[in-house]
């Protein structure tokens, strides 16, 4: 099973890597939103209040994680999913892709971080615990859209608009979990307030991945 995932995960690595250009696109929409962000309210004389501020980022990273995810599966035609079924087990493929979406969205939030606090500041008090909470969001985005990606892309049709219509619902309550998380440590509150929804979100997280594990091979085999 180690093997089959090292496989898998070196070669999304390779065609990441040979398709640079969706790499360059989504980083190109991290950085152009943060700057238009920073333009508006530079306009208006100063930088955004802590709520606004916390909010645009977690819209900012929901949006670009779809982005990231959405090629997951449907890159892949049909064909070459019928030739991984015949190498690799396919909770091989789907701890594999979860894996790799965690890698590559856990990047994207870290860069959109930094450029967020170029441009607009940092009024983060705890940046221990926001930053905590933003791998958490990375790792919770990449669990929940692989399964959501896998599923869009075997109904066919336009698999970018069924992922979205499926995925905004699951991601729904780990967003006011995360946004509420964040802003305990913009506040800079005491960590143990933040204990439970950190615990919350670490147990979304295992069950999305145990569910995934479980029923993928079914949605594979469709």
């Amino acid at each position: 099973m180690l093997r089959e995932i090292s496989t898998l995960l070196a070669k999304d690595f390779r065609l990441e890597w040979r398709q640079r250009a969706a790499l360059g696109g989504l980083l190109l929409y991290v950085g152009s939103t943060v700057f238009v962000c920073f333009l508006s309210f530079s306009l208006r004389g100063g930088t955004p209040p802590p709520p606004a501020w916390n909010a645009l980022l977690w819209v900012i990273l929901l949006f670009a994680a779809i982005n990231a995810v959405a090629k997951g599966f449907m890159q892949e035609s049909p064909g070459q999913r019928l030739y991984y079924y015949t190498l690799v087990r396919p909770q091989a493929v789907v701890l594999a892709k979860i894996i790799y979406n965690a890698l590559l969205l856990t990047a994207v939030a870290l860069l959109g971080l930094f450029l967020y606090t170029v441009f607009l500041g940092n009024p983060i008090q705890d940046l221990a615990l926001f930053v905590a909470n933003l791998l958490l969001g990375a790792i919770g985005f990449a669990t929940t859209l692989t399964l959501v990606s896998g599923i869009a892309a075997k109904a066919g049709g336009n698999g970018a608009t069924l992922m979205a219509i499926l995925g905004f619902p699951l991601m729904v309550p780990m967003l006011l979990l995360l946004i509420k998380v964040s802003k305990n440590a913009l506040d800079g509150l005491d960590r143990g307030v933040s204990q439970q929804s950190l615990l919350t979100l670490l147990a979304l997280n295992m069950i999305v991945g145990a569910t995934s594990y479980v029923l993928f091979p079914f949605l594979w085999r469709g």
